[in-house]
């Protein structure tokens, strides 16, 4: 069964978390939460619902099907109001190790596409 990311951290007030650094196999592996993905909705009575198509179709796409896969807890999204056009900025936000996050930035380019 796929993981869907179906909530908003914020409003649950367990978003993000400090880096820490784990011994695995004799090596210290630092993890830390990195924004993976974001997009612009307009401006819409119901921004969260309108949300859920780009969500699910990046979930879907090699590298949301990677960062799924390969975080290490369930990635959650955040919504941040643009004052200017009262659209809304969607962050899809997820706890990497460093060693999957540079494989990531490699490969997809981060987030600065």
């Amino acid at each position: 069964m796929a993981t869907t990311i179906n909530h908003n951290q914020p409003a649950e007030y367990l978003h993000w978390q400090p880096q820490e650094v784990k011994i695995i196999d004799g090596c210290a592996v630092r993890f830390s939460d990195v924004c993976v993905h974001e997009f612009v909705i307009s401006d819409v009575e119901d921004p969260d619902l309108y949300a859920g198509g780009p969500i699910w179709e990046w979930q879907q796409s090699s590298e949301g099907a990677w960062i799924m896969e390969h975080a290490v807890e369930k990635p959650y999204w955040i919504r941040n109001l643009n004052q200017a056009t009262y659209g809304q900025r969607y962050r899809i936000i997820a706890r990497l190790s460093d060693p999957d996050q540079t494989f990531w930035r490699l490969k997809w380019g981060g987030i600065s596409k």
